[in-house]
């Protein structure tokens, strides 16, 4: 008489071996990875352009009335109209009635207008001060599925919103950020692997130079590296829907580069390998180009995000307000520790024994932020996270809302989402998440550019002292 209580016993008793082994169908093979990498990468590409246009080109949206002068311009709704009216070759919008909606270039040329004609105590431009370089922005966690893609992408169209120009800089082989973007990689040769090899190359030519002039055979240069030093990094950098946001994407094969860089290391173990992206950005000229250049990571801490961590002014850590994303932030805290006090440690060797100064790592600021936050199940957790971690933390969490998810199943940031699609309310809540954590990364990039402005004042000034013989 068969047992009452097998029919309350958990779905992992009583599985038959027989039928198991029949329902498992034939041993999996190499060639079968290739027919699913085949298939998604067919159903990667068609979910990529569900937020594309017809034509398989992605388009930013026109904004509101409403969206400028609530969020873009600093302007009352009556004044922004009195003003257009009576300067009729300003950008006046398109639509009928009151409410014209605009491109963001539209935007751009109407915040000129009010800079140089506004009332003079209105923000209409952000603050962005001549003769400094770019702030460089690096996004990173070696654990995965904590929003650093989605949080680089929030943050370079809040930049662009607010009227920086901005370089969004894919350094994983996942290539989501490029996605978002609406990027197009043919290959590694269009991502940040040529400013790499690039750099190589040129310090092979540079030892060469030594060891031909001391009777030594030269380092060979293959094909690659020859390659690569005709490769400018401006030629890398490709235009996106958004006017004022440029792209140097990834894919796949940039994956190379983690096997790749160490092999040129062991051929010349003088190449400092962690300042090759700098360095690249920096010959290039692309620092001077841009006020804000944001470096997404892959979720490991390998060559590629050891370059980005060095060539960052500000690093930002997202994470969840989980146990286990807070101890992997903290490993991972630990591993940049290891890792660079190693790399000073090994170089300050043997500039202290070539009687020159030494180097250091040195980042303007550091903070970690807690995103896909839930105030109802995580606040606690989130309170003794923000205690151990203090002030390397933003104070504002990243509320997860819906605003955010259907954005994301579209491939789009909240910000290309059409707020009528929401109820306003909603809408004004999802903006909010990643609003406020704007203005607190914006609050380090303005905070850092102003102490570069006093550091060169300083400098400057000791200078001077010194050619008058006063200090």
């Amino acid at each position: 008489m068969p047992n009452s209580n097998d029919s309350k016993l958990p779905p992992y008793f009583g599985i038959n071996p027989e039928e198991a082994g029949k329902r498992l169908g034939d041993p999996i093979d190499t060639a079968r990875f290739a027919k699913a990498a085949s298939f998604a990468a067919r159903g990667r590409e068609e979910l990529a352009k569900s937020g594309h246009a017809p034509d398989g080109k992605k388009r930013l949206r026109k904004f509101s009335t409403w969206e400028v002068c609530k969020y873009l311009i600093p302007v009352a709704p009556a004044h922004f109209r009195r003003v257009l009216k009576a300067r009729p070759e300003l950008p006046q919008g398109t639509g009928d009635g009151i409410s014209k909606w605009y491109s963001l270039e539209d935007v751009i040329a109407l915040r000129q207008h009010f800079a140089s004609e506004g009332a003079a105590n209105r923000e209409y431009l952000p603050y962005r001060p001549e003769g400094v370089r770019a702030k460089v922005v690096a996004v990173a966690n070696f654990k995965g599925g904590v929003g650093k893609t989605s949080t680089c992408a929030h943050l370079a169209m809040s930049a662009a919103l607010d009227g920086y120009k901005v370089l969004a800089i894919d350094l994983d082989s996942q290539g989501s950020l490029t996605s978002i973007l609406g990027g197009q990689i043919k290959d590694e040769w269009d991502t940040s692997f040529p400013i790499i090899a690039g750099d190589f190359a040129r310090h092979l030519q540079s030892e060469n130079k030594v060891r031909m002039a001391g009777g030594q055979e030269p380092f060979p240069m293959d094909e690659t590296l020859t390659e690569s030093l005709e490769v400018s990094p401006r030629n890398l950098i490709q235009s996106t829907h958004w006017p004022n946001i440029d792209l140097l994407g990834s894919q796949l094969n940039l994956y190379w580069a983690e096997f790749q860089i160490p092999v040129w290391r062991m051929q010349s173990g003088s190449w400092p390998l962690w300042d090759a992206l700098l360095n690249g950005l920096e010959n290039g000229g692309i620092l001077d180009e841009y006020d804000i250049v944001l470096l997404d990571t892959p979720p490991a801490l390998g060559y590629l995000t050891i370059n980005a961590l060095s060539a960052a002014d500000i690093l930002l850590v997202p994470l969840g307000a989980s146990f286990l994303e807070f101890d992997s932030t903290g490993r991972f805290f630990d591993m940049l520790y290891s890792t660079f006090a190693s790399i000073e440690e090994g170089e300050n060797a043997q500039l202290r024994y070539r009687g020159l100064p030494e180097m250091r790592f040195e980042w303007d600021a550091v903070r970690t932020i807690i995103t896909r936050f839930d105030a109802a199940q995580q606040t606690d957790l989130a309170n003794v996270i923000q205690a151990y971690f203090g002030d390397l933390m933003t104070t504002f969490r990243q509320d997860v809302t819906a605003m955010v998810g259907q954005a994301g199943e579209q491939v789009n940031g909240i910000y290309e989402a059409d707020y009528r699609e929401f109820n306003r309310d909603t809408y004004v809540r999802g903006r909010e998440a990643f609003d406020r954590t704007w203005a607190e990364i914006k609050e380090l990039i303005i905070g850092s550019w102003w102490r570069d402005l006093q550091m060169g004042i300083d400098a400057q000034s000791d200078d001077e002292g010194d050619a008058d013989g006063t200090s």
